[in-house]
């Protein structure tokens, strides 16, 4: 009868039994029971004695009992559910059913990963720390070239962040394990150190921490006979570390672990070695699993390193698992000399986790074997990346790097202040002062329209803000992101184009768009690039406010770049034929001295209405302190009208440099 036809929509009064009665090397001998009114009918199939032809048909053939591996049936093809047939098997799987695992280390995927310097691995070493790898103690097992399963590709057992691996040995209480250790050992092909081996209900259980070693046990699975001529299965899961590895070190431990390292330790080079430290002979004889990516075991080397060998230089942490470096920038301050670093065959998986540890003054660091290292598009980008944390860096991965560029400052360097503007000649100060008063003066009115006569006809005006990742309606520059031309964020060439403001007419109408500001000409920094009889360029830096429409200015500051490239206008004026206006937020120390001064209030007239002896004492302060009638009227009205108060406040703020060149403009 067909399979097909046994379901309970057809035929309502039947049921089917299905029993295992024996296995042998992934075959199964299923009875059938077929159950209906008053009969029953028997049927056996061993698939071991079906005829090739019949076992190789897809889709055809005798129900299979369910495995005790789901995966492999996965694996196969087959339905996950089991009793129901099995779907097309491989053409790749052999005939007696047992699952071909690969044997090769690497999947395509990483084969074509980035090595950034393209050579073979070398079991040799990783420069001096690898002594003890070249004299065959302790070696790194496979942990820096397996790729077996790592990203989804290829077969066999994948790899976990804790590194550990269980192993099931099913119905394996039954075993000797005097009997049972030795067989997997002799037959496995890597070498490996099972870890609390117990027995669970009828199963037997062990852990290894090598996910070469798992992956090799994974296919010692129906290779071993028992003395009952049953094959033994061998089933591999990732897994967490064993529940004795997730206490604590006791203070014996401690104690084991500090004479473990101090016969690490190399007086002669303040060079300790770490590398591979969970397998040394002295704290497995002692059961002490010392696992440098557990915070706690971590922090307990760095501290016998502060309290023993805090001048250490040196320090080889390789094939030690560890994924982040959040307890090694306690390096910074507690192993201030340390200038060699060791972090190869690790997992770490960004170049972020560097950042932690930045603060250290590296001459040498190994990153080679991480997994960082495959996601630099070539050795360029590779170095500059972690130049960009240790600017002091000579060797990277054992290659020699350029001598940096920069300044080697040891110890802190107050840097001069910087100096005021610079205009060339007084002519051309008084030129430029006069042309920036009236332009911001206008700029900051509230309407910009009579900014056409200060603009050439074919004038051109770009915008430009720092370059930045993040959103910019989150910035406080969000209105001014939307048309800046940074050439490192606008790549389309068109783009770049239509971004420039040309015409003199589209320049004040893309100005009036702008926020209405408060610009401090107190803060005013101009200077002058070139000048000839017919061309003027100059730089003019400050900062200002944004002014929303009930008048008040926002609580963030920011400052402004622009450079005026200029003509010669009229008799004594000057017309913007280019204009370039960079933005950004202010620093702290310009915040801190931004509208310190009080700005004059404009006026129709530079003397308004006073009294006969304070257009005395105005006209006789401008003459004494040589600022114009404006600017004296306001340090008079400031000081209450008292000309010796005004004097003294006066000389101190210029004296401080807190007057603006403005108001010295006659």
């Amino acid at each position: 009868m067909d399979r097909a036809t046994f379901n309970q929509g057809s035929y309502p009064n039947l049921s089917v039994v299905a029993r295992v009665l024996s296995h042998d090397r992934g075959h199964f001998m299923v009875r059938r029971e077929v159950r209906s009114a008053g009969f029953i009918v028997h049927g056996e199939h061993d698939d071991r004695t079906a005829p090739q032809q019949y076992r190789n048909r897809k889709g055809r053939g005798g129900n299979k009992g369910r495995s005790y591996d789901r995966r492999r049936d996965r694996q196969r093809g087959g339905h996950p559910g089991g009793f129901g047939g099995p779907g097309p098997r491989s053409r790749l799987d052999d005939a007696d059913g047992d699952v071909t695992m690969s044997d090769n280390s690497q999947d395509s995927s990483s084969q074509n990963r980035f090595n950034p310097y393209v050579r073979p691995f070398r079991k040799g070493g990783d420069g001096r720390f690898d002594r003890d790898r070249r004299q065959g103690k302790g070696g790194n097992r496979g942990g820096g070239n397996f790729r077996g399963g790592e990203r989804g590709g290829g077969s066999g057992v994948g790899r976990n962040r804790s590194g550990w691996y269980k192993v099931t040995i099913p119905h394996g209480k039954k075993y000797d394990k005097r009997w049972l250790l030795p067989a997997l050992q002799n037959i496995c092909s890597v070498s490996y150190t099972p870890v609390q081996f117990h027995v669970d209900h009828n199963r037997a259980h062990f852990y290894v921490d090598d996910s070469s070693a798992a992956n090799a046990l994974q296919k010692c699975s129906h290779k071993i006979t028992d003395t009952d001529g049953y094959k033994v299965e061998v089933h591999v899961n990732p897994s967490n570390p064993p529940s004795f590895l997730l206490a604590e070190l006791k203070p014996e431990h401690l104690e084991h672990l500090k004479q473990c390292m101090a016969k690490r330790f190399d007086g002669s080079q303040q060079a300790l070695d770490l590398n591979n430290i969970r397998t040394d002979p002295d704290l497995v004889s002692q059961n002490i699993e010392v696992t440098l990516n557990r915070k706690s075991n971590m922090e307990a080397v760095i501290k016998i390193i502060q309290e023993n060998i805090p001048e250490l230089t040196c320090l080889n942490l390789s094939n030690n698992r560890i994924h982040k470096l959040d307890e090694l920038s306690e390096l910074v301050t507690k192993v201030p000399n340390l200038k060699t670093l060791n972090l190869s065959h690790n997992e770490l998986k960004s170049d972020r986790e560097l950042d932690k540890v930045k603060g250290l003054k590296l001459v040498e660091l190994w990153l080679i074997r991480n997994p960082l290292c495959d996601f630099f598009k070539d050795q360029a980008s590779y170095i500059s990346a972690v130049r960009q944390r240790f600017p002091r860096l000579l060797k990277l991965d054992g290659h020699d790097l350029p001598p940096p560029i920069g300044f080697d400052v040891e110890t802190p360097t107050t840097i001069p202040p910087c100096k005021g503007s610079c205009f060339g000649s007084e002519d051309i100060k008084v030129l430029i002062l006069r042309f920036l008063q009236q332009y911001y003066n206008i700029y900051d009115s509230g309407d910009r329209q009579p900014l056409l006569d200060a603009y050439h006809d074919g004038a051109s005006l770009s915008l430009t803000t720092p370059y930045s990742t993040q959103n910019p309606s989150r910035s406080s520059l969000g209105e001014y992101h939307k048309d800046t031309r940074n050439l490192k964020r606008i790549k389309d060439s068109t783009m770049r184009y239509r971004l420039l403001k040309h015409t003199r007419l589209n320049v004040v109408a893309f100005l009036n768009e702008l926020p209405k500001t408060q610009h401090d000409i107190a803060s005013f920094t101009v200077d002058v690039n070139t000048y000839t009889n017919t061309l003027l360029s100059f730089t003019v830096s400050g900062v200002f406010k944004e002014v929303v429409v009930d008048g008040k200015s926002r609580e963030s500051t920011m400052a402004f770049s622009r450079v005026f490239i200029t003509v010669p206008a009229g008799g004594s004026g000057l017309c913007i034929v280019n204009d370039q206006m960079f933005i950004r937020m202010a620093t702290t120390e310009e915040i801190r001295r931004a509208f310190v001064a009080p700005a004059p209030t404009p006026s129709s007239s530079p003397v308004p209405t006073l009294t006969a002896s304070q257009q005395e004492m105005l006209t006789a302060f401008s003459a004494t302190s040589g600022m114009n009638l404006e600017w004296s009227q306001k340090c008079l009205q400031d000081n209450e009208w008292d000309f010796n108060t005004a004097a003294q406040v006066f000389t101190q703020l210029k004296t401080e440099g807190k007057i603006p060149e403005v108001a010295f403009i006659k």
